[in-house]
């Protein structure tokens, strides 16, 4: 059975898997948010809802935000919030955005929390998917309605504004426009809560268009608390012909006043001093209503009946009623939602596509969105570099490389950098040469960076303008909104770069040739201006082009070998370097579906793999291929996934054959028999749409669409018979990989003395300088946001131990590190698979035997931890770099394997040296545990001197004057 049914693999493996442990590495810069709310009573309490990355809290006005739903919510895209006017530990969260661009991510309907955040529990509306607005009656936080706009890529019975008035625990649709139009907005008259407002939106996005408006799309007004409504779509002054997309606000501050921003060919801002029944025309500028199936919001304010504002590609308030809007900076264009303290006007959080940002100033200042690991990235490459670096394009904010390693991971964007590009494209790194990035956009806009000299030259394709809004049809060559850019694995110099055709330099772009035909569908009816009949969408028609390849790889076992999948349902491949090409799609992929990765195997070049998806036109059911004679014939390989969550993503890995790793909508997946079975490999990550994936370095690295780069450091274990280990009755050390020791980079600055950093999932940190200018101290790194800083030694128990002992020695057998059951740090005992950190250390000096009772001669005596401030005795030594070996002894069994320290490539010190310093650094800790050793014998005569003195029968006065000379 395809999807759906978890099997015995899965079952007994997922608690194990969990013990995977992953790693942010951000960027730390804010994705998109299309919901924002606000305590009305904390001054610096406030919320978003990231469209990829759950519901976000802070407690000091912006500065920091910390994630208040992962654990809780099964999905990530949260398209409204509302936080209840009637009672502030209320909050409903409607899962789903509503802004139906291209990479939208659909929800699972509405969560609560009853405690300001802390806990979240799951109301219902599962299958609206899209949720547009809620509002909550000012006077009882229990009455709830939901704007639901229904399923964004095809008609559903889902579609309608719903009404709870028992907190979520049963719902009644009340307004129904039928399976094609659901509701997009709803506001309630904070004078007369009876009043409610609602506006419905027809609409549907495929593939190859948005459609926006029509007969279901309108204007409703209820005054009855939402029993009945009244239709208001052709009420006088309201634009005659196709309505599209309509938000719509009460005045909290005048009886009877509605604005409306409309989308239509009369559209602009509408305004109804009588409830609804007449209208006036004010603002008509575009700026207003432009994009309309994106924008479209509207907020009144609060205590100024004359005041009202716009979210669009900027933030437009007007201070006459709707006549004239002035334009008000934002942290980021492109802006969804905008919450008003209804106490006081200045007070304010916005919801964009960088982010969310937060006023004390009614938008003279606002706070910086630089804190929000919520990036929406599309694809992930790793350079050659020791750390290497990850690469990816970011949703409306461009490209961005981090390390992977690295003492400023632990800072905010310490590190970070743009690669050229644009938000959408592809990135390769040339393997000889890391400084040279090829980053791509839409329109087929193709970059060469050179990092040294900070220099970005033009390599287009075929440097064609589009004229705006301009059809797929009409230009050259269609290239998608993001399209392959792929260097050969076999000749640094060979990029292919990919529009309906596969195009492919040899000099860096100077010159490019066409290496194989149109590999679309080229379904031409399909080709034309893709705009809606509100109001035609310029952007849609020239960067969101169709009928493109959508992803390509050359095998790493033998060049020549290509494979290109289609976004309309092709897969060809070449098998001489594209001189010809055959189809090979699979029967079970039909047109128009997205062939989003084509995954030619590591070891075998008659082998590959797909994952597709349908979810643009739908259909939700996880779609992967495997095929082991070139195409000819293709399985499903599906068993495991869950059966309405879609997969975007599949690669194998590069050192063992049919370990397989996917990337779904919420998560990842793994897969140790070739795909017949497979299960999550969850462990921290959040839920979160995966993008990509890649293996890098024995590390698996994935692009989350809502939270950055995630790294999960040392899959060594996975490769080491994960699967049978795992299911198996005997204790198992799976061999620690090769461990490089890496200091911080002597030119990164450290951060500011007593400035305050926020790490996710950690306290607020002061970092107080310890180390030289140009050192970062290692005491503020965050180990949350760290690899480990030694060797990792995995181990399974198949049962609770009495007791485990994990042992080092050196390439002669000889001990020197061991740790215990009880000790600290100590081995784990219980059930399950486990993770040791050896910090590479040797044992440190003996410390001085225990002290002497309170108040027995002690004022006059120094140990080692007095010499410390205070601190732990001094650690050993660092182990020189070479061949080492673990075993574990657990109840009688002994295991045992060997592993390497490397040296750190950066810092120029010889073998010899090291080996010269270990000496030296082994005779200080040993002279320093003989004074340690006669210090604690020095004590103890003390104390008993002290003891015979008190009996009367020695006078201690000589001995303790030779004692304290000592």
């Amino acid at each position: 059975m395809a999807g759906g049914i978890a099997n015995r693999a899965t079952r007994t493996l997922a608690p194990q898997l969990d013990a995977f442990g992953w790693r942010s590495v951000g960027p730390w810069r804010g994705g998109r948010v299309v919901a924002v709310a606000g305590d009305p009573v904390e001054q610096h309490v406030l919320y978003f809802g990231s469209t990829g990355g759950g519901v976000w809290k802070t407690v000091d006005g912006g500065t920091y935000w910390t994630n208040v739903s992962d654990g809780f919510f099964r999905r990530a895209s949260v398209g409204a919030l509302e936080v209840a006017p009637a009672d502030r530990t209320v909050i409903y969260a409607g899962m789903g955005e509503s802004c139906i661009r291209g990479d939208v991510a659909h929800g699972d309907g509405v969560y609560r929390s009853t405690d300001a955040g802390a806990t979240w529990t799951h109301l219902g509306l599962a299958d609206t998917r899209h949720i547009g607005k809620i509002r909550s009656d000012p006077r009882d936080a229990d009455t709830v309605f939901v704007a639901a706009l229904g399923h964004a890529h095809g008609p559903s019975r889902e579609r309608g504004l719903y009404r709870s008035r028992d907190g979520g625990r049963t719902w009644t649709k009340v307004l129904d426009r039928g399976p094609n139009a659901g509701a997009i907005d709803v506001s309630i008259d904070a004078r007369n809560p009876r009043n409610v407002y609602a506006a419905t939106w027809e609409a549907i996005r495929l593939p190859w268009i948005v459609s926006s408006g029509g007969p279901g799309s309108g204007i409703f007004r209820s005054t009855d608390g939402g029993s009945t409504w009244t239709d208001l779509t052709r009420m006088p002054g309201l634009p005659a012909g196709i309505i599209g997309r309509v938000g719509v606000a009460a005045s909290p501050a005048r009886a009877g006043r509605v604005f409306a921003v409309i989308e239509a060919e009369q559209g602009g801002l509408y305004r109804s001093d009588d409830g609804g029944s007449t209208w006036v025309r004010g603002s008509g500028d575009s700026n207003l209503y432009f994009r309309g199936y994106y924008y479209c919001h509207i907020v009144a304010d609060p205590s100024d009946p004359d005041t009202v504002w716009v979210m669009n590609g900027d933030l437009w308030r007007s201070v006459d009623a709707g006549a004239t809007f002035q334009r008000v900076p934002t942290p980021h264009g492109d802006n969804h939602d905008l919450w008003i303290d209804p106490r006081d006007s200045r007070r304010m959080i916005v919801g964009c596509d960088g982010g969310a940002g937060v006023t004390f100033t009614a938008g003279a200042s606002w706070s910086r969105t630089n804190n929000q690991p919520t990036a929406e990235l599309y694809r992930v490459v790793a350079d050659a570099r020791v750390p290497y670096h990850v690469y990816g394009a970011q949703q409306d904010s461009g490209t961005i490389a981090v390390p992977s390693r690295s003492a400023l991971a632990a800072i905010p964007n310490g590190a970070a950098r743009d690669v050229g590009g644009g938000e959408s494209g592809w990135i390769a790194v040339r393997p000889d040469d890391p400084h040279i990035v090829y980053a791509g956009n839409f329109a087929g806009e193709l970059t060469r960076y050179d990092e040294r000299t900070g220099q970005s030259a033009a390599i287009d394709v075929h440097p064609e303008m589009d004229a705006w809004g301009s059809a797929a049809s009409t230009v050259k060559h269609r290239f998608g909104w993001s399209h392959p850019i792929v260097l050969s694995p076999h000749d640094a110099n060979a990029l292919y770069v990919c529009a309906e055709r596969v195009f492919r330099t040899e000099d860096e772009g100077t010159t490019w040739r066409a290496i194989s035909p149109d590999l679309t569908l080229n379904d031409t009816g399909r080709l034309e201006p893709g705009g809606n009949p509100a109001r035609r969408d310029a952007p849609m028609n020239e960067r969101e082009r169709v009928g493109t390849i959508y992803s390509f790889a050359e095998s790493a076992v033998k060049p020549g070998v290509l494979w290109a999948g289609t976004d309309d349902g092709k897969v060809q491949t070449s098998r001489d370097g594209g001189s010809t090409w055959l189809d090979v799609t699979p029967r079970a992929v039909k047109e128009w579906t997205l062939v989003s990765c084509v995954e030619p195997s590591a070891h075998d070049p008659r082998r590959a793999y797909l994952a597709v998806t349908r979810y643009l036109l739908d259909d939700f059911a996880p779609m992967l291929f495997r095929t082991r004679d070139g195409g000819r014939t293709w399985t499903s390989i599906v068993a495991g996934l869950p059966a309405d969550v879609f997969t975007r993503v599949i690669r194998e890995d590069p050192v063992v054959p049919g370990l397989l790793f996917c990337g779904t909508e919420t998560g990842v997946h793994v897969s140790f028999d070739d795909g017949e079975s497979w299960s999550p490999l969850k462990g921290n990550l959040p839920t979160v749409p995966i993008y990509d994936l890649i293996v890098k370095d024995g590390d698996l690295v994935v692009a989350t669409h809502g939270r950055g780069f995630w790294i999960l450091d040392d899959m060594t274990a996975l490769r080491d018979s994960f699967a049978r280990v795992a299911r198996g009755v005997a204790p198992h050390l799976f061999a620690p990989r090769p461990y490089q020791r890496l200091g911080a980079p002597r030119t990164a600055r450290a951060p500011s003395p007593g400035h305050n950093y926020r790490i996710e999932g950690a306290a607020t940190v002061t970092y107080t300088p310890l180390a030289e200018e140009g050192d970062v101290a290692e005491d503020f790194l965050d180990a949350s946001r760290n690899p480990p800083r030694g060797v990792v030694v995995r181990y399974f128990l198949p049962k609770d131990a009495a007791a485990v002992a994990l042992v080092i020695s050196d390439a002669r057998g000889g001990e020197v590190r061991r740790f215990t059951s009880g000790a600290r740090p100590a081995p784990a005992t219980s059930a399950g698979l486990h993770r040791f950190v050896w910090d590479t250390r040797l044992d440190g000096p003996a410390d001085v035997p225990a002290a002497a009772p309170a108040g027995v001669g002690r004022a006059a005596v120094p140990s080692s931890v007095d010499f410390f401030r205070g601190e732990r005795p001094p650690a050993g030594p660092l182990a020189v770099p070479g061949t080492y070996s673990v075993r574990i002894e657990v109840d009688g069994a002994v295991r045992s394997a060997s592993f390497e320290i490397q040296a750190d490539p950066g810092t120029g010190v010889s073998q010899a040296d090291l080996v010269r310093q270990e000496a030296l650094l082994l005779r200080l800790r040993d002279a320093f545990s003989s004074a340690n050793r006669t210090l604690g014998e020095v004590r103890a005569l003390r104390v008993r001197l002290t003891a015979l003195e008190t009996l009367g029968r020695a006078n201690g006065q000589a001995l303790r004057a030779r004692l304290d000379a000592i």
